[in-house]
């Protein structure tokens, strides 16, 4: 254990404590009122070098903001998407409150103080982002041995409430693509095949397969901001998905004159395509007005595209691979509404199979009480 001497200051005796990190370098802290504050300092020291659990002061004291900002550098793995909202959080939310905060100085219910605060004033997807942004910095903290244990975990978020999902019908889809002008093929496209829309606007004429009638999925256009990313797939996942016999024709249209290289659905200046979401009016507003439809987003025609693959008897796999999911459980996690059939399905086989199995003891008691024989 560290030696322990005393001093004489102005407001009387104080002690010190000698004692070496890990490294062997030699170091002290002082300032104890009494002898067994210092021995209880020392004697805690020494057990979480022991440990491997020890942790120099002066690494506590960095601020979230120095930290916060080598965090940002480090995200190259992030798409740009999913980026710039990170970077936004810190910006707007985490850095004004947490930036001078030395991260040795951040206590859990203040975190939680913060988090509550900001559910006054903000939708739970923006609480949760800035929060996990904090939450990530203090956990580079703890793995850089600056603090024992990350203070932001554990604290009580608000809770998402998922948006009731829009599906339409074949017949409003059709009147869709037909109120669409330009842009009917691409109604089908994404109607009928659940490509993402930044998966359809950076589909070029090699990815299309007529003879298989198979469309591969092998990028992603996403739009951040003023700027277009073109990337992989959600997830890094290619895939292959097929389109159905009728929209043949329409893709043959569409692809009629372009090279293999040229984009399938092309903005009006020859790049890829923006999203209709700008302005007061656009195409896809414009639409779904002509065709009476109710106001729903671009995305709801993957939705659809769910929808009209399960009706049409489509199993819960043979979605997930259309759709890109990582597993057919989050398939059935995201579209559980459109599998209630399956439900009575699985009560007319368990009441089939009791029929077969309860030979007649069932049945019997029931109509011996009274209630009607099956």
């Amino acid at each position: 254990m560290g030696s322990i001497s005393s001093y004489q200051t102005a407001e009387g005796r104080r002690y010190r404590v000698r004692y070496r990190r890990p490294d062997k370098s030699q170091t002290d802290k002082r300032g104890f009122k009494t002898k067994r504050e210092a021995e209880l300092f020392a004697a805690s020291v020494e057990m979480s070098m022991a440990r491997g659990e020890y942790i120099e002061a002066s690494a506590s004291r960095v601020t979230v903001n120095e930290l916060g900002i080598g965090w940002l550098a480090t995200q190259t793995h992030l798409k740009p998407s999913s980026l710039r909202p990170a970077e936004i959080a810190w910006r707007v939310h985490v850095n004004p409150v947490w930036g001078t905060v030395s991260v040795g100085d951040v206590r859990h219910t203040d975190v939680q103080n913060w988090v509550s605060e900001l559910s006054k004033k903000r939708g739970a997807t923006t609480v949760i982002r800035a929060y996990g942004v904090l939450a990530a910095i203090l956990d580079s903290a703890v793995r850089d041995r600056r603090l024992p244990s990350n203070p932001a975990r554990g604290v009580n978020l608000p809770r998402k409430v998922a948006k009731e999902h829009q599906y339409l019908t074949h017949q409003q889809v059709h009147d869709l693509a037909a109120k669409s002008g330009d842009y009917e093929t691409l109604i089908f496209v994404l109607a009928y095949t659940g490509l993402r829309w930044g998966e359809a606007i950076g589909m070029r004429a090699s990815d299309v397969d007529f003879d298989r009638r198979r469309i591969r999925v092998s990028v992603n256009a996403v739009e951040v901001g003023t700027e277009i990313f073109v990337g992989t797939p959600k997830s890094h996942k290619r895939r292959i998905v097929a389109f159905p016999e009728f929209l043949e024709p329409a893709l043959r249209e569409q692809l009629r004159g372009k090279t293999q290289d040229d984009l399938v659905f092309p903005g009006e200046q020859g790049g890829h395509l923006r999203r209709a979401t700008r302005g007061t009016r656009t195409w896809f507003k414009s639409a779904l007005k002509a065709a009476e439809l109710q106001p729903m987003t671009l995305h709801d025609l993957r939705h659809t595209a769910a929808s009209l693959a399960v009706s049409s008897g489509g199993n819960v796999k043979a979605v997930q691979r259309m759709l890109g999911h990582a597993s057919a459980a989050m398939t059935l996690d995201v579209y559980a509404d459109l599998f209630d059939a399956d439900l009575d399905t699985l009560a007319e086989g368990l009441n089939e199979a009791a029929r077969k199995s309860v030979v007649g003891k069932m049945w019997a008691r029931d109509e011996s009480q009274g209630r009607p024989t099956p």
